[in-house]
């Protein structure tokens, strides 16, 4: 139950004053407590089987839990059948989860065989408690005060406990049997590699066996949606160790989809009023100081390159070096570009459109596939508009992106509001501003009458930010689009227009990424489609399958036509038979084939077959070529011959 709004055990003892609310098990308050006492049976499972485990910390995440271990041995297979046993057993039992409150002392005494567990007491209540502690150490010790949850028996015994911060079920039974252990993993403790590795044990719970065995279905599924996977199968992409780790190349079939996105991008915002720049991927170090990228955003840049030092014939340096970075944002040089010569409020808004590559140095554990790179494109976008214009312009961005990412086959929205931090060493700038710029984004934000969920902390070091969220095919929740807002930059760069007024003023910025990066993008339209993509973004739209060879020539002048119109077209002319080709293509998820025979060519018509192997046949020709182009015209998705009727 929530107790005046904070989580508590159903056991607490409350007042008439307090105000109650019922937490119900299929709530998101409800599914973490399930499992977070899910991951307490696991660990009193391990200590049972493996009595000289050291516990580490046992956090609920999205769509699971675990628990880390330490421990002489990695675990297997084997182990992992023998804790589901055991967990199983514990679950039966029926133990309560009994809560009480320690002093640090007592939880030394306690916990004295446990220095993991000990480490985290000594860091309880002080600066770094909490979510810094560690990832999921707030599940320990984030709750004010320290707390042991014992396990009981139904006689009373005590037969485990843990330093955790709770709320539990009341007892193990409610787990039920809606949960299912999933994998070992190895973890730093405290996400350092200078600290031991850890067995990291991970599991997944639901309140019932069917929901349990849907997630499972949806995990089987998004195994085979893997870009990674995919990008392989159909010859999109790869990551060639010769060039390094997270820097992709693009095969031509991938690349032909990038650029459809990249021109129907290119396309919208010349219509929304964007002026297009390019900017260099390097630049002088300075460019940063003044950004404050060199303060705030250090560790996440590649180291410099230096240059330009000049030596005379006996190796004294005559004259000395600059450091050049690889850039990590476009910002700067867009800021440079506005800078460049005086502007005045009727040059506003000015919105610069570029598709800047940018390299960020990310820990190579922390590399996936396109949707963590070191290398990658954004379509960045910063607008400079006066105070007056901001939440207009603001609110003109975020009914773009939607538009845009609506015409890639994307329809469900939530956002995601991103305050400062109440630490003043992590943004600059002053309070006064930060407000501002929030109440406006907030007011943005209501305004398209999608989910918002305000987050302290997330914000970019200059400014709040609104992120839009989508979901995917099978519901996975996906960090699209950011639009942010800057007062601080152009104050650090001095940033002018001349008002009406005839005084020089000070302009606002808006950050804007539409697609995040184009990598990131692709993996996930290639997920959620899995690769079965519109005919407009196939990198190959249509394949003409003859029945026999005399009727090549026939598909040949079918597929002139349409490649006359600029539809990706071809006819397969290899020896394999026709029902090889069908295989072939469907394979590739070509969206469209169409085969001609006898009849076909008699009668001037094609027959068509789709990816889900449903046909259309006897289309005359000219018919033919004029569904496909409104078919791409249009950005249909056809599967199926119900889909292009």
């Amino acid at each position: 139950m929530r107790v005046n709004g904070d989580l508590k055990d159903l056991a607490t003892t409350v007042e008439e004053t307090d105000a109650v609310e019922p937490v119900a098990i299929d709530s998101p308050d409800g599914l973490s407590i399930l499992r977070h006492s899910a991951a307490h049976v696991l660990a009193q499972a391990v200590q049972r089987l493996h009595p000289q485990a050291n516990l580490g910390i046992g956090p609920p995440i999205t769509d699971g839990f675990y628990y880390d271990f330490g421990v002489a041995q990695p675990f297997t297979p084997d182990d992992l059948k023998a804790i589901d046993k055991e967990m199983q057993r514990i679950v039966r039992e029926g133990q309560r989860f009994v809560r009480r409150v320690v002093t640090e002392d007592e939880a030394r005494a306690e916990l004295a065989a446990e220095p993991f567990k000990l480490e985290l007491i000594g860091l309880a209540g002080g600066p770094g408690s909490g979510a810094d502690v560690a990832e999921g150490a707030s599940a320990e010790i984030g709750a004010g005060e320290l707390t042991v949850y014992d396990n009981v028996r139904r006689d009373g015994e005590v037969v485990w406990r843990d330093l955790c911060r709770g709320p539990h079920l009341p007892n193990t039974r409610m787990i039920g049997n809606g949960w299912a252990l999933q994998r070992v993993a190895g973890a730093y403790w405290r996400g350092s590699e200078k600290n031991p590795q850890l067995q990291r044990i991970y599991g997944t719970a639901w309140p019932t066996k069917d929901e349990l065995r849907a997630h499972q279905h949806r995990i089987e599924e998004a195994a085979k949606r893997d870009h990674r996977k995919l990008g392989k199968e159909l010859d999109l992409f790869s990551f060639p160790d010769e060039i390094g780790s997270g820097l992709s190349v693009w095969h031509p079939k991938g690349g032909i989809i990038r650029q459809e996105m990249e021109q129907h991008a290119l396309k919208r915002h010349r219509e929304g009023g964007y002026t297009y720049v390019y900017t260099p991927h390097i630049t002088k170090r300075d460019l940063f100081v003044e950004s404050n990228h060199l303060v705030t955003y250090k560790e996440g840049m590649f180291p410099p390159i230096h240059l330009d030092e000049e030596r005379d014939e006996h190796g004294a340096v005559t004259k000395q070096g600059i450091d050049y970075y690889l850039k990590p944002m476009n910002c700067p040089m867009h800021i440079l570009i506005y800078r460049e010569r005086a502007r005045s409020y009727r040059d506003l808004p000015m919105r610069l459109y570029e598709n800047g590559t940018v390299y960020r140095y990310e820990l190579s554990g922390a590399l996936h596939g396109l949707t963590r790179v070191r290398g990658f494109t954004q379509d960045d976008s910063h607008l400079f508009v006066t105070p007056e214009q901001l939440e207009d312009e603001a609110g003109r961005v975020l009914d773009f992106v939607l538009s845009m990412l609506r015409d890639f086959g994307l329809t469900e929205f939530e956002l995601e509001l991103s305050m400062r931090d109440d630490e003043k060493e992590k943004w600059i700038g002053d309070e006064e501003h930060w407000e501002a710029a929030t109440d406006a984004l907030r007011r943005v934000a209501q305004a398209s009458g999608l989910k918002l969920t305000e987050v302290a902390g997330e914000a970019a070091f200059y400014g709040p930010k609104i992120d839009l969220k989508t979901k995917d095919a099978l519901g996975r929740t996906w960090q699209l689009s950011t639009v942010q807002l800057d007062f601080n930059l152009p104050e650090r760069f001095e940033l002018e227009y001349t008002g009406p007024d005839g005084e020089k003023h000070r302009p606002v910025m808006i950050h804007r990424a539409l697609f995040g990066s184009a990598e990131r993008f692709f993996a996930i339209l290639l997920e959620h489609y899995a690769g079965a993509f519109p005919v407009w973004l196939s990198p190959v739209q249509v394949v003409g399958i003859p029945v026999a060879e005399e009727y090549a020539d026939y598909l040949d002048d079918v597929i002139a036509q349409l490649r006359a119109l600029g539809v990706r077209a071809e006819v397969d002319h290899s020896d394999d038979r026709m029902q090889k080709k069908i295989r072939t293509h469907t394979t590739q998820k070509t969206p469209l084939l169409l085969i001609a025979g006898e009849q076909d060519r008699a009668a001037g018509a094609v027959s068509f077959r789709f990816r889900d192997g449903s046909q259309e046949n006897g289309v005359p020709v000219d018919v033919a070529v004029r569904r496909i182009a409104e078919a791409i015209a249009s950005h249909a998705l056809v599967n199926s011959a119900a889909d292009f009727a």
